[in-house]
């Protein structure tokens, strides 16, 4: 049995949960506990702070982790990304008091920091030629500038409101970050290895379905051409007669950003009774 410690709360918790469940692995429906088996895979969960992660994956006490990037960077530990997982996007970010004129980052040198993340803001600092004093606390770092506990902070960053909220504005941005993957550098027995690739494939499947959509349409032969210039499908449109030999019912994928540009373009190159359904699934 495969052993993935994942985030005990929080949003990448939920989040990762959902990707568990869309890969059709499901668990009892008992109330959370440290360590719960799936009932029709052959994987476990353990439960587990988000920092204690890396370390629990490259002692061995769990096989795999699901983990922001962040936390793997910031702890340091002897693990390898395995697979990025698309979700819980954020970026860790230096931000000062709003009322500042920013110069630029050597504004740093000589202020105090205040942060969660301090290996990843040391390397940062080095490597721009930056003196600065960092203040390791854990948890609010937004109000350190407002009770002169620092005069700027770096953090994580997802949509910034709580920057706005605390007075304070980015001016650097130093790493991306999402939920990732992660293993030991230790070879996987073959068995435990062969569960591995059939989870990534599974979280594949799902992350390709994400943001597309499957379309079908009834198409006039005489504009067919016309209609598949338009398509941007995978390889190519599945095109299927119909009861009257001159129309064709035209199935293929499109992504969601495209979604209104490319039907306007197929109702105008003749398609009609256009239908659009969600993809809970997409096997590469």
């Amino acid at each position: 049995m495969l052993r993935i410690a994942v985030q005990s709360k929080g949003r990448l918790y939920e989040e990762t949960m959902e990707l568990i469940a869309q890969a059709g692995i499901k668990f009892p429906a008992v109330k959370r506990t440290l360590l719960v088996a799936s009932r029709n895979f052959p994987v476990e969960i353990l439960y587990l702070r988000d920092d204690d992660i890396p370390d629990s994956v490259a002692t061995g006490t769990a096989d795999v982790g699901i983990v922001g990037l962040n936390e793997v960077l910031e702890k340091r530990q002897r693990v390898e990304t395995i697979h990025p997982l698309g979700f819980s996007r954020c970026r860790l970010s230096l931000a000062i008091p709003r009322e500042i004129d920013y110069p630029g980052r050597q504004w740093f040198n000589g202020k105090k920091i205040a942060t969660s993340y301090p290996n990843i803001l040391k390397e940062y600092l080095d490597q721009n030629g930056i003196t600065a004093d960092i203040h390791v606390i854990s948890g609010s770092v937004e109000i350190a500038p407002g009770i002169g506990l620092a005069d700027g902070i770096f953090d994580i960053v997802s949509s910034g409101s709580t920057l706005v909220s605390n007075n304070l504005a980015e001016v650097e941005k130093v790493i991306d970050s999402q939920a990732v993957l992660i293993g030991g550098l230790k070879p996987l027995p073959a068995e435990k290895q062969a569960i591995l690739d059939d989870l990534i494939f599974r979280f594949k499947a799902v992350k390709a379905a994400d943001g597309n959509k499957y379309l079908l349409m009834n198409v006039p032969r005489t504009r067919l051409s016309e209609v598949i210039a338009i398509l941007p499908g995978i390889k190519s449109p599945t095109i299927l007669p119909l009861a009257d030999e001159n129309w064709c019912s035209v199935h293929s994928v499109i992504q969601e950003s495209q979604f209104w540009d490319i039907v306007t373009r197929l109702k105008n190159a003749g398609a009609e009774g256009i239908l659009v359904l969600d993809i809970m699934k997409m096997v590469p």
